[in-house]
């Protein structure tokens, strides 16, 4: 096993994951990509265990602080510790994100259960090397009955990787059912944005559906129909919109599984469409605004700000008096406060005041850990707009 000096090990010492390029005392090229290195300070005091990628600017990932080995039984125990937090937590539901990595101290790791489907990203060329004992902890923890590998996210070009989703096991003939709080979901692991379905808004979904007692909602970016579905469970007549075919397509036949006929999907551009709204003068009981991530990097920050402010106002201005409004953002570079200073300005320019009801995260199988803010990326805030 290599030895990586740390010149600067305040992060580390803090109990964060991440070792960067500049904290190192010699170049990361040195290390072996996806290679486990053992981290030391000055001293030769030890630090840690973690994987290189010496072509990232994160150079090393922390897997763990004590001297132990790193191999099949390490991981069967982290996946082991990671169901064990969520049968804690979540108490009976089957479908849930079931590893959550730097949350769960498997960085780079992401997997995402559908009844018994599992759909697994590895996002780190670290991570992938250890993908055989991976998969063979899943096996022996989970026994699924089918796996989907989604390695198509963006993340791993970052990481030199390539992009590929295929079956692992089984098939998808017959697409999971996922029971969300009494609401059924069709999931398809293979089609769907990210790992097929967005497991992290589910607490959140339901917080705001216990508000709602009928009147007609909005729900703009609304994939699937998660959002619209809860809601018109409440006697929401709900119109959701998306830009997406298979998304639209999708919705529709959740609302059917659901028996829900108060509720209509419509393929459009949210943007355009709330310019259409607002110029209809039609106004709403409850508004959903859920877009996905505007900030991708810190390079497009003024754009997507103005675009969540956009947003932001015009929702608020469609909204009738006393009317609910849940709003999201999931890019971990809007800060919170940063995101209730655009709720600020988007209700001073609509006119509006605002009272906030809850501010909200993730839900509770997606853990934030304390010393990796990273982890804590989505903010949702359920307000009364006067």
């Amino acid at each position: 096993m290599q030895i990586a000096v740390l010149n600067r090990t305040s992060r580390l010492l803090s109990g964060h994951l991440w070792v960067f390029s500049n904290e190192l005392a010699s170049s990361p090229k040195k290390l072996m990509p996806g290679s486990l290195v053992e981290l030391q300070d000055k001293k030769g005091i030890f630090l840690g265990i973690g994987y290189a990628n010496p072509h990232s600017l994160i150079s090393i990932r922390v897997l763990t602080r004590k001297k132990e080995a790193i191999d099949a039984a390490f991981i069967k125990k982290r996946i082991e510790d990671a169901l064990a937090y969520r049968k804690r937590f979540l108490g009976d539901r089957k479908s849930f994100r079931a590893v959550f990595s730097e949350g769960d101290f498997l960085p780079g790791l992401i997997v995402d259960k559908y009844e018994d489907c599992l759909s697994v990203q590895f996002l780190t060329l670290g991570m992938e090397t250890l993908a055989d004992s991976v998969f063979q902890a899943l096996e022996e923890v989970f026994s699924p009955s089918s796996i989907i590998l989604r390695n198509d996210n963006n993340i791993r070009t970052l990481e030199g990787l390539p992009l590929e989703k295929k079956m692992i096991k089984g098939s998808l003939d017959t697409l999971p059912v996922i029971d969300e709080f009494g609401l059924k979901m069709e999931v398809d692991p293979m089609s769907g944005q990210k790992t097929g379905f967005f497991h992290d808004q589910a607490e959140n979904r339901a917080a705001f559906a216990s508000l709602a007692s009928g009147g007609v909602g909005l729900d703009l970016f609304s994939y699937t129909g998660a959002w619209s579905l809860a809601l018109a469970k409440k006697g929401v007549r709900m119109k959701g919109i998306d830009s997406s075919d298979y998304a639209i397509g999708q919705a529709r036949k959740n609302a059917e599984l659901n028996g829900l006929s108060n509720c209509e999907f419509v393929k459009e551009d949210v943007f355009e469409a709330v310019k259409a709204e607002k110029a209809s003068g039609r106004k709403y009981e409850c508004i959903v605004l859920d877009p996905p991530a505007f900030v991708k990097s810190k390079s497009k920050m003024a754009e997507a700000l103005k675009a969540y402010r956009e947003l932001n106002n015009s929702c608020m201005g469609l909204l009738k008096y006393r009317g609910l409004f849940a709003t999201s953002s999931c890019s971990y570079h809007v800060e919170r406060a940063m995101f209730l200073d655009i709720l600020r300005s988007a209700a001073r320019d609509a006119g509006k005041q605002a009272r906030v009801i809850e501010t909200r995260s993730q839900a509770k199988d997606h853990p934030a850990s304390l010393t990796v803010p990273e982890t804590e990326y989505l903010k949702c805030v359920i307000m009364e707009v006067i």
